[in-house]
């Protein structure tokens, strides 16, 4: 068997499902410590998990990151390699990417924040979170997200990296209260925070444009250190 296989030739039943960001090397190394060979996994995704279609090379494209389980298939492969779901994941970044990390079915999701399945789907599908504050902070509590990554998954983020941006590049004082009502932090952590990126900012004659562009890490990582 070649080590690099080409793709499989014939579409994958579920292939309109979203592809989660799949970590190859991690599902590498879990078969290998497992003793099994490509064709184990495909033989007991067919068998165990109802997927008839998968076959050694389209196990093999996985892992040499030619192309990347569905939903359905990885669920089904980390059932095979007897580990989470979660364990083969990359870093989340969308709804539904926290929550096949976490080993959830929608239903499962929906129910604990109180929103109707089909409504919890679409807003999965969009990408747009349109839940209450009550239900975002069930979403939260749910999915184990931290601040950063629920400030993420419900849309909060671009006007985040609006308000940052003016605050480093203008007066800071102006943006203490807007980002207050964004972010559920307390507003003296705002401003310690706030003044210290925009003196941070104001001070450097280099590297301007890379700050602004991994702006909200800077944030997020002075909320932390500004925390404690």
């Amino acid at each position: 068997m070649s080590p690099h296989p080409s793709p499989p030739p014939h579409p994958q039943p579920d292939s309109q499902a979203a592809a989660p960001p799949f970590n190859a090397p991690a599902a590498r190394k879990l078969r290998t410590a497992l003793g099994m060979g490509p064709e184990h996994v495909a033989y007991g995704m067919r068998t165990s998990y109802g997927l008839p279609y998968v076959t050694p090379d389209m196990v093999n494209a996985w892992e040499h990151g030619m192309l990347a389980p569905t939903s359905p298939e990885l669920t089904a492969l980390a059932g095979v390699l007897w580990c989470s779901p979660g364990e083969l994941i990359g870093t989340p970044r969308t709804l539904r990417e926290h929550r096949t990390a976490r080993g959830l079915a929608a239903e499962d999701v929906a129910h604990a924040v109180g929103i109707d399945l089909s409504l919890y789907l679409r807003m999965e599908e969009t990408d747009e979170w349109r839940g209450t504050d009550r239900q975002s902070a069930a979403l939260a509590d749910v999915l184990d997200l931290a601040l950063p990554d629920l400030v993420a998954v419900t849309g909060r983020e671009t006007k985040l990296i609006e308000l940052l941006h003016n605050a480093v590049t203008t007066r800071w004082q102006a943006y203490v209260r807007p980002t207050a009502r964004l972010l559920p932090l307390d507003k003296r952590l705002l401003q310690d925070v706030l003044q210290e990126m925009h003196t941070d900012y104001q001070g450097r004659t280099t590297a301007g444009r890379e700050y602004l562009d991994r702006i909200v890490d800077h944030f997020w990582t002075l909320v932390q250190r500004t925390s404690y």
